[in-house]
């Protein structure tokens, strides 16, 4: 079925997608090139793949899919062989049971005879949805490769029986070897995609997979709903908890080694309203901790914390919400300390990285082992370097601040949003100004963004408007040759089967390091706001986040979206 300009325009234009006189333009512009309207639209202009897509549908009377936001159905691709999807273009994106229905994405929904041998292979119905040619493509290349491997498939042929009931434990029994492949291909998909977590959560008619891949959750695998119990037993044995219990939350470890990587996997279990969702947290330990300078830190900020670190005394605190990198970085930090000659205890909730040298001490409330019992502990140890994992009350607060008043260099963690906030933090959590005015060496805020991918990366001039906010955010640190007309240039990735067409491949941290320097000592005595000591601090030389962010960004190592995703204030 042909699609003509003017069809397509005009639902564009009726849905307010674009103006009637983008649609006149478009239209003379497509003629001049001679493109097809669809094929320009897509190449040649900023519109959305998915408002395109949809007044195509709309025009074919069919329905359409964005194949790159949604998860395959590894039931689903278990019915089309790679070849067949390969040479068609076609890729399942879900499979019906119940109506014995499987969903094919392609770009042509039209094609009657390919449906029709389909049928006949598969002994399902087949039902085309419109999609992308150009991102089928993309997900046949990185679907079949990475998704579950033959045998997995061939293990979900295996226990499909139980389907139809409640998995009992004689069950578990019987297919114990097709769900240890599938645990399996699970762990080792996350160790080669390089993620982080693992969620494996039960919906009403099927489980999902779930990969925090560089900060961000990208659905992966859509599992038999069936399955999610033998699944989940699986797991809980592996990581040493009871599989009777279902009605409250649990927590485990084990261990899982592919190949020469070895990761630690820290495990939790949380009962809802479809079963229970299991996380997993990927711990590496194999690879080592990276270096300050491979974290992101460089320049003044680096020397400032260098200048902290290797004082004999005093605190060091590291600020940032929850999953901003803070134990990586005290981590590294603590491996640039360790030598024979100190003695370096960690108190911690719980111990993520295991490392040689260090005396490393997990906290258990239950059995009385508080962070503020095991600082108290800790003093009686004769340590040189000690961290504790967070400061969240009172007594750690005074603790932690007579440590350091008796020679002792502290480490420690706080939720606040930026370097400044932290000191009227640690004043509300009960320390004297007076005594923090005396111990505190450095405060230190950071975020995580994504890296550009070094494969696809591209160079791109922005509009005028994020050239202005550049220039306005960085002022004195504007590089020079930006100061005298020249356009900035930025990097971005397009996306490649390198990094799963995301653009982004690894992760860098955006910091500020705040030193406490004479002036700001005072300003702590009298009890000044974090944002008048962050003024004062900026005066002296500060380089905030987000400006640390837009350097990082001039030099093509991330791009502007991901510094004002993390650091807009």
């Amino acid at each position: 079925m042909t699609i003509t300009p003017k069809q397509l325009l005009k639902i564009l234009v009726d849905k307010q997608v674009i103006t009637q006189t983008q649609a006149n333009q478009y239209e003379v512009e497509s003629l001049k090139k001679n493109e097809p309207i669809d094929q320009y639209l897509f190449n040649q202009t900023t519109l959305k793949k998915s408002d395109i897509l949809a007044a195509i549908a709309s025009i074919l009377k069919v329905n359409f899919i964005d194949i790159v936001s949604v998860a395959v159905d590894i039931q689903a691709l278990g019915f089309i062989p790679e070849s067949i999807s390969r040479r068609y273009d076609i890729i399942p994106v879900s499979y019906n049971p119940k109506d014995e229905m499987i969903t094919i994405a392609t770009s042509d929904p039209f094609n009657v005879t390919l449906f029709e041998f389909l049928e006949k292979k598969t002994g399902k119905k087949i039902v085309p949805v419109l999609s992308y040619l150009p991102d089928i493509k993309k997900t046949i290349e990185t679907t079949y490769v990475q998704s579950l491997s033959p045998e997995v498939k061939e293990a979900l042929r295996e226990v499909s029986p139980i389907n139809k009931r409640t998995v009992e434990s004689a069950d578990l029994l019987i297919k114990e070897a097709p769900i240890t492949k599938i645990v399996n291909t699970i762990l080792e998909f996350a160790i080669r995609s390089r993620a982080s977590d693992v969620h494996i959560e039960p919906e009403e008619t099927k489980t999902r997979v779930r990969y925090r891949i560089d900060g961000i959750l990208h659905e992966k695998l859509s599992l038999p709903k069936g399955i999610h119990e033998a699944l989940v037993s699986r797991i809980k044995i592996l990581s040493g908890m009871k599989i009777d219990e279902k009605r409250i939350p649990q927590d485990g470890r084990f261990g899982f080694k592919l190949t020469d990587e070895e990761v630690d996997l820290r495990v939790s279990t949380l009962p809802s309203v479809h079963g229970e969702k299991v996380v997993m947290r990927l711990l590496k330990k194999t690879g080592g901790l990276p270096t300050l300078a491979e974290l992101g830190l460089r320049g003044t900020q680096y020397r400032d914390l260098q200048e902290a670190i290797t004082r004999p005394y005093g605190i060091i605190l590291v600020t940032g919400p929850t999953g901003s990198g803070k134990t990586t970085t005290l981590y590294s930090i603590l491996t640039n300390l360790n030598t024979p000659s100190v003695n370096i205890v960690t108190l911690e909730d719980p111990v993520e990285y295991q490392i040689a040298g260090i005396n490393q001490v997990q906290i258990n409330p239950q059995a009385g082992l508080t962070f503020a019992n095991g600082l108290r502990a800790f003093l009686r140890q004769d340590p040189n370097i000690i961290l504790v994992g967070e400061i969240r009350d009172k007594e750690t607060t005074q603790l932690a601040i007579q440590a350091a008043l008796t020679g002792h260099l502290v480490f420690s963690t706080l939720h606040t949003n930026d370097a400044a906030t932290a000191i009227p933090r640690l004043i509300d959590l009960g320390g004297e100004t007076f005594l923090i005015a005396s111990v505190l060496n450095a405060a230190m805020a950071q975020r995580i963004v994504r890296r550009i991918c070094p494969n696809c990366k591209k160079t791109y001039t922005p509009v005028e408007e994020i050239q202005n906010n550049i220039k306005e955010v960085l002022g004195n640190l504007l590089p020079v040759a930006y100061r005298t007309g020249q356009p900035i240039l930025l990097t971005k990735g397009v996306g490649c089967n390198q990094c799963s067409n995301s653009g982004y491949f690894g992760r860098i941290a955006i910091f500020e390091v705040l030193k406490i320097t004479s002036t700001i000592n005072k300003m702590i005595i009298q009890q000044n706001s974090g944002k008048e000591i962050e003024n004062q601090a900026k005066n002296e030389g500060l380089i905030t986040m987000k400006q640390d962010g837009y350097l990082k960004v001039l030099d093509g190592l991330t791009t502007i979206e991901e510094v004002l995703r993390v650091a807009e204030t």
